[in-house]
């Protein structure tokens, strides 16, 4: 059982798992919503009429938005007494979520390390969410740091999982479409597919959005992520940034819908092969982001899609137009490094 006050480092046990509480049904409203707070442009989250015109029952809910929920349904028992999430690993969009479908969330720890400092420990959490049939929709690994209930006592069990580095192709979940190429192209007025993408390319998506404190702290709550450091102003005063964060998942959110310009025609998100938030983001930050193509992947099950590996850069405060070629990696701008993969008409 978990108290009021979530679980410490010393709870999450190797082996551990939850059954996460609160189930939750998503709508259109939370799509709306999930709209208004990133400006997101993706078509078939978009367009009920193109869903359907390309053989889907409804339009699906946003891949970010579905990861976010799922997130969120994992803060009590996991992340509440978190100090940062670090990082992400082989997250597989399993199948589709519409408009109506409830979500609940399953979790175990599969690995755990005290950090040098004695404080606080890394905890490695494979997490899936299953729809209201009991299919599986979305897994995935996640670290975070979480503080010691009791600094003073040493915790010297190590057990670090081995992640794959990217989802391989035979893993992904491609659905059925028709008529895709034909779809969107009416829809986005972009004729940009699979095959005008190029390994090394780099797209300088032109737009910013800066961060309002309403803004990040109402998505996270559309989320239900109730971890301390996102909404306690007065606790967070006696920290070394001195204020709340943003969640990492939001800056994710708001990043891939600047990166509609330029990737106008992606399906969806079917991988994250793994991403870290660099650096922390405030409230009054400016996001910026650039993609880089990483690799381009045919997929023997269906001639109409093919997909694109993707390195999604997050910038605070600094057009990647400003950013020299090769300079992102290491860049002190950088708040978000994403590794994920896309299905896009071939």
């Amino acid at each position: 059982m978990r108290g009021m006050d979530g679980n410490f480092f010393e709870d999450l046990t190797l082996g551990r798992t939850f059954d996460h509480g609160t189930p939750r049904t998503i709508g259109e409203a939370e799509a709306s919503l999930h709209i208004a707070l990133t400006g997101a442009r993706q078509p078939l989250h978009s367009s009920r009429y193109l869903a359907q015109a390309m053989g889907l029952a409804d339009r699906p809910i946003d891949d970010v938005l579905l990861f976010n929920i799922a997130f969120g349904k994992t803060v009590p028992d996991l992340s509440l007494n978190a100090v940062a999430n670090l990082g992400y690993a082989d997250v597989r969009f399993l199948a589709p979520v519409f408009p109506g479908d409830t979500i609940r969330a399953r979790s175990q720890v599969i690995g755990r390390r005290e950090t040098s400092g004695g404080k606080a420990g890394i905890v490695y959490v494979r997490s899936e969410a299953y729809n209201q049939d009991g299919t599986c929709v979305l897994s995935y690994v996640r670290w975070v740091l979480v503080n010691k209930a009791r600094a003073d006592v040493s915790d010297p069990a190590k057990e670090v999982p081995a992640l794959p580095a990217s989802v391989e192709a035979d893993r992904l979940h491609v659905p059925t479409l028709h008529g895709a190429r034909r779809s969107l192209q009416d829809a986005t007025g972009s004729n940009r597919f699979w095959s005008d993408y190029a390994v090394g390319d780099r797209i300088d998506h032109p737009s910013g959005m800066t961060i309002d404190a309403s803004d990040h702290t109402l998505a996270t709550k559309l989320y239900q992520n109730s971890a301390k450091v996102h909404f306690d102003a007065l606790a967070m005063r006696a920290t070394p940034s001195g204020e709340r964060l943003v969640y990492g998942g939001h800056v994710i959110s708001v990043c891939r819908a600047l990166s509609y310009d330029g990737l106008e025609n992606i399906v969806s998100i079917a991988a994250i092969n793994g991403g870290s938030h660099v650096a922390p983001t405030h409230a009054g930050d400016t996001l910026y982001c650039a993609t880089e193509v990483i690799d381009r992947i045919r997929l023997p099950s269906t001639p109409e899609l093919a997909a694109l590996r993707l390195r999604l850069w997050g910038l605070k405060d600094l057009p990647p137009r400003e950013v020299p070629a090769g300079a992102l990696p290491g860049h002190p701008a950088v708040v978000l490094d994403l590794d994920y993969t896309v299905l896009i008409p071939a």
